[in-house]
C-alpha cells in the first residue's frame, strides 16, 4: 500500500469497499465493472471586516459504480458506504445496464494500460489548524489589506480553506489503487475607492502543504495594491492592438485550447481543431506538456479515472499538435488509444520563454495588458472569441493607466497561431501552469 494511504488510515476501508462493489456487480451479472470511492473533510472560514461570515466543517463520502453487460452500460452511486447499500447500488447499476442501448465503444480501459506502480507524489499534508486559528489568520490577512492605504475602503473578505481527501479506484481487470491528497488556500479581496469610483481586486495562494502558502501579510498586501492600481480606470476607443495576457488570464486561453483537443469535442465534431493532429497550431517555439507526477503538484495523480497509468506527455511540441486528450471511450470513438486523461489533464505546463513581465511589456511597446476576463464568449466550433475585459494601457513599454469596460475579440485559432511570446512569470497556483502570453493584433472594443 502507498505510504500516503497508510498515514491517512482510512484508505484500506475504501479499497475494501471498492472490492465489495466489484464482487457485487459480478454477482449481479456484470461482464465488467469499475468503482471509485472517496472520503474527504475540510474546514472553510470567511471573515469580512473582522467578523466571521461563514465557518464550515464538512465531511463527505461516496462510491460510484459503473457496470457493463456486454456493450450496455449502467451507473449508480451512493453516499452510504455500508455493505448492503453498496450491494444495492451495484444491483441498480446492473438493472440500468440491462435496459440500456448497446454502445460498442463502452467498456473498461485496456488491461495492459493499468498502473502497475503507484508512486508517492507527496500530495498529502494535513494542516492541523482549528477554527479559531483559521479565523485569526484570515483576520490578519484582511487587516493588512485594509491598513495599506486610506483608499482601501471596504473588504469582500479573507478566506482560509483546508481540505484532505482519499480515493480508491478499482475495476474488473484486478486493478485497485488509491491515494490521499490535501489542498489548502488563503485569499483576500478588497475594494479601493476615490472620487472617480471604486475598484475591487484580490489575491490568493493555494498549495498541497500549508508551509508552501504565501504569508497572510503578503496576500493582503498584494490584494490591496492590485485594487489601488485599478483606480481611475478609463475606457478605450475601439482599435486593433497587441494584447499581453498576464498568467491569470493566459491560463484561460490554454484551458480553451485543451478543451478544443479533448475527445468529447472531437468525436462530436464540435471543435475548431477537429482533424488538426500533426498540424502546426502554435509558433515553433511553443511546447505544451503534462507532468502528472510533479511532487506536491495541485494536479498530480498516479493514475487517471480509469486506472490508466499517467505519464509525461507532449500535447504540442515545436508548435505541432502531437496528441489529443483522450479517455478510453473517446479514444474508441476516434479509433485511437487513450492518453490516460480520463478525468482531465494533470499539471499542464506551457514551457516558459526568457522574458519576465517588464521585458514582455517592452516587447509589446504599445498595447493592452489584460488582467481580468469577464463572461464566456467563445464559440468552440468556430473558435470565435469575445470576452469582457479589464487591464492597463501600455505605451513604450510602460503602464500608463488602468482600462475597464472593454471587450477583446478575435479567433482562438488565429490567436494561437500568432502568439508572439510566452513569459517566464509562470503561475503555478492550480493545474495549468503558464506565464504571460503576448498576442499580436486583437480587436479591443470600447467607446
Amino acid at each position: 500500500m502507498n505510504a500516503n494511504l497508510k498515514e491517512a488510515g482510512l484508505s484500506q476501508t475504501l479499497t475494501d469497499k471498492v472490492a465489495l462493489a466489484l464482487e457485487a456487480a459480478d454477482a449481479e451479472g456484470a461482464t465488467a465493472a469499475q468503482a471509485s470511492a472517496s472520503q474527504d473533510a475540510g474546514l472553510s472560514v470567511n471573515v469580512r471586516r473582522g467578523e466571521v461570515e461563514t465557518l464550515e466543517h464538512h465531511k463527505d463520502q461516496g462510491i460510484a459504480i459503473t457496470v457493463f453487460v456486454g456493450e450496455c452500460k449502467g451507473s449508480a452511486s451512493t453516499a452510504d458506504l455500508r455493505d448492503a447499500s453498496i450491494r444495492e447500488a451495484a444491483a441498480a447499476a446492473c438493472r440500468i445496464a440491462k435496459v440500456s442501448e448497446p454502445d460498442p465503444c463502452a467498456g473498461l480501459a485496456d488491461a495492459a494500460l493499468m498502473a502497475t506502480d503507484i508512486p508517492d507524489l507527496d500530495l498529502y499534508h494535513p494542516w492541523q489548524i482549528d477554527a479559531d486559528s483559521a479565523i485569526a489568520l484570515a483576520r490578519d490577512c484582511e487587516s493588512v489589506a485594509l491598513g495599506m492605504d486610506k483608499r482601501i475602503v471596504n473588504s469582500e473578505g479573507a478566506e482560509v480553506g483546508s481540505f484532505t481527501g482519499q480515493m480508491a479506484y478499482g475495476n474488473s481487470h484486478g486493478f485497485i489503487g488509491g491515494y490521499a491528497t490535501s489542498r489548502h488556500s488563503l485569499s483576500c479581496s478588497v475594494v479601493a475607492g476615490d472620487a472617480q469610483g471604486m475598484q475591487r481586486d484580490y489575491w490568493y495562494s493555494a498549495a498541497r502543504c500549508a508551509d508552501d502558502l504565501l504569508a497572510a501579510e503578503e496576500i493582503g498586501r498584494q490584494a490591496a495594491e492590485r485594487a489601488l492600481k485599478r483606480l481611475g480606470g478609463r475606457r478605450l476607443s475601439t482599435r486593433r492592438c497587441p494584447v499581453l495576457f498576464v498568467p491569470e488570464t493566459a491560463r484561460s486561453l490554454l484551458g480553451q485550447f485543451m478543451g478544443a483537443i479533448s475527445g468529447g469535442s472531437l468525436y462530436r465534431r464540435a471543435s475548431f481543431l477537429v482533424d488538426h493532429l500533426g498540424q502546426r497550431v502554435f509558433p515553433e517555439f511553443v511546447r505544451i506538456h503534462e507532468r502528472p507526477h510533479l511532487l506536491r503538484g495541485l494536479g498530480s495523480a498516479p493514475f487517471d479515472a480509469e486506472g490508466v497509468a499517467t505519464a509525461d506527455r507532449d500535447f504540442v511540441n515545436q508548435g505541432v499538435l502531437e496528441s489529443y486528450v483522450l479517455s478510453s471511450y473517446a479514444a474508441r470513438r476516434l479509433g485511437m488509444v487513450t492518453t490516460g486523461n480520463a478525468g482531465g489533464v494533470r499539471n499542464l505546463e506551457m514551457v516558459p520563454g526568457d522574458l519576465d513581465l517588464p521585458a514582455l511589456l517592452r516587447e509589446m511597446g504599445t498595447g493592452l495588458m489584460l488582467t481580468e476576463l469577464i463572461g464566456h464568449g467563445t464559440n468552440m466550433v468556430t473558435g470565435d472569441y469575445s470576452r469582457g475585459a479589464a487591464g492597463f494601457w501600455v505605451e513604450n513599454g510602460e503602464i500608463l493607466y488602468p482600462v475597464e469596460e472593454i471587450t477583446v475579440a478575435g479567433n482562438l485559432k488565429q490567436i494561437f497561431a500568432e502568439l508572439v511570446a510566452v513569459g517566464k512569470d509562470v503561475d503555478r497556483r492550480g493545474g495549468i501552469h503558464t506565464g504571460s502570453w503576448l498576442v499580436d493584433g486583437l480587436t479591443v472594443a470600447g467607446d
